[in-house]
């Protein structure tokens, strides 16, 4: 039996709550792969199950998507064998760790133009850019779209991945500092929501006519811009509560500002069949392998300083990805 370095938590709250751990990592069993974990992806909905807006069984593990290598294969996998270096974006939970077992059937095997740290840092980020863009809604070439966040992990990706899908891109923005870093990525026009009025001057930017999508993974903060921002029959795609959640909906606002759509999707949702997910990291490695999409890692901490990594995600002073490193 091995040993493992973990994250748990015991009860929900701050980044207090998250402990450091030693614990034994029994031989997979049958459909399983063990796996010696060499970086771990940051991600906010890490903070929603820490914190319990998302709830999780307690005690937990925390984090969806990391990269390694399998050190031990169980019974019944054919397709997978030791020495194989892999990555996962839609969990189990648990990956803030060193050592685990994981499902076969719900990892991808590395193609050698990938690094881990590469991997790590793009999974659960870049298979939701993937959905978000050619499931929810199928963005074409010629379309423009507003992007919140743009300077964050997703929205650095979606950027870039709707740019080569042919789309102009207007992303908002926190700081000046963000809005270099977004430009940087693709955006044709960056906003920065803290000194502008975010839908009238997307209003102008699209000759007062709006943009047919919002992608928005900020939640409450960002919702009456959203809507205001889009032309009508618009689709707001919520993602992502980093403000938030959205309360107190009045579904009435989408008949008032224009028969808008408003719709709420995970990725956990888009991948559960088994294929659909390794359709959807299957094209991501090619974005990525092609140059098209480049996974920009601003900052690297230790596995145990996973508080301060938090407390670092939340107060909105990081760019781009994140990795911990067992």
């Amino acid at each position: 039996m091995s040993r493992a370095t973990n994250i748990r938590i015991y009860t929900n709250g701050g980044p207090e709550v998250m402990l450091v751990e030693q614990g034994d990592v029994p031989a997979p069993a049958a459909g399983q792969v063990q796996v010696r974990q060499t970086a771990v992806g940051l991600n906010y909905i890490d903070t929603y199950h820490r914190s319990g807006l998302y709830p999780v069984a307690l005690p937990s593990g925390l984090g969806l998507e990391a990269a390694g290598v399998i050190e031990a294969v169980g019974e019944g996998v054919s397709d997978l064998q030791v020495g194989d270096r892999i990555a996962y974006g839609v969990g189990p939970i648990g990956a803030y760790t060193s050592l685990r077992n994981l499902p076969a059937n719900r990892i991808s095997k590395l193609p050698d133009s990938i690094s881990d740290e590469t991997a790590a840092a793009m999974m659960l980020k870049g298979m939701t850019v993937r959905f978000l863009l050619r499931e929810t809604y199928q963005l074409q070439a010629g379309e423009t779209i507003l992007i919140h966040a743009a300077a964050g992990g997703v929205g650095s990706m979606l950027t870039q991945w709707a740019k080569a899908l042919g789309a102009t891109v207007i992303g908002t923005v926190g700081s000046e500092e963000k809005a270099e870093f977004a430009k940087a990525q693709g955006c044709d026009y960056v906003i920065n929501n803290r000194t502008e009025n975010v839908a009238k001057r997307v209003r102008e930017l699209t000759d007062g006519k709006g943009v047919p999508v919002v992608y928005d993974g900020v939640g409450q903060a960002t919702l009456e811009s959203s809507l205001d921002s889009l032309q009508t029959r618009g689709l707001l795609v919520s993602f992502g509560n980093a403000s938030g959640p959205i309360t107190n909906f009045n579904p009435a606002a989408l008949a008032a500002k224009g028969s808008l759509y408003f719709t709420r999707p995970t990725l956990m949702t888009y991948t559960a069949d088994d294929d659909a997910l390794q359709e959807n990291a299957s094209d991501l490695f090619e974005m990525v392998s092609s140059g098209k999409l480049s996974v920009p890692i601003h900052q690297r901490y230790a596995l145990a300083d996973v508080q301060q990594a938090h407390r670092d995600l939340e107060s909105g002073k990081t760019t781009g990805t994140t990795l911990l490193l067992p």
